[in-house]
């Protein structure tokens, strides 16, 4: 007698922080959970390379997605960096409302300058940030950058040390979750 054999069909996942739905291909729903999704946001923020990873859940039949972690590409990074400018970086990790996120901002000032301003804007930004996510669970902070509401809040503040041409988060990661 012959075996039945299993179809792997597409489940829709819905990505509440875009507003999407993409789908998934498995054998049950039940295999979907937990499971980790990369999403290339270049189309949806017109250029700016960044890619979204993503961790689904299943709840009440339905599968969704929570942020895990949100990326700036080096690609797009390395066109933007110019001849005779500098640019600033850190990494640090900072409790929000409801997790312990790492933050890796990156800045590029737009011409060159001394040590001294470079270490005031990284401390600057440092503090700004830390003060920014402190009472804001990831949800929030991971829509803010989607649209450029941080970046260009803390691009205004730290424009009276130095006007910068670029300030993006580099990386907004979530290492633990706090329930």
């Amino acid at each position: 007698m012959a075996i039945a054999k299993k179809k792997k069909k597409f489940f829709d996942v819905e990505i509440p922080l875009i507003g999407k739905t993409t789908q998934l291909y498995a054998y049950e729903s039940s295999e979907l959970n937990n499971k980790f999704i990369k999403y290339d946001l270049t189309r949806f923020l017109k250029g700016k390379n960044m890619t979204l990873q993503l961790i689904t859940k299943i709840e009440d039949k339905e599968i969704t997605t929570t942020p895990k972690e949100i990326k700036l590409l080096s690609c797009y990074l390395k066109r933007m960096v110019r001849k005779g400018t500098d640019y600033v970086e850190d990494s640090f990790s900072t409790p929000c409302d409801n997790a312990q996120i790492k933050i890796k901002p990156f800045l590029i000032t737009r011409r060159k300058v001394s040590r001294a301003v470079r270490k005031a804007l990284r401390d600057k930004a440092k503090e700004e940030l830390i003060n920014y996510v402190k009472d804001k669970n990831t949800e929030e902070i991971f829509n803010d950058i989607l649209k450029n509401k941080l970046q260009k809040q803390l691009s205004l503040i730290l424009k009276k040390i130095y006007p910068l041409s670029l300030c993006e988060i580099r990386v907004l990661k979530v290492e633990k979750v706090r329930e």
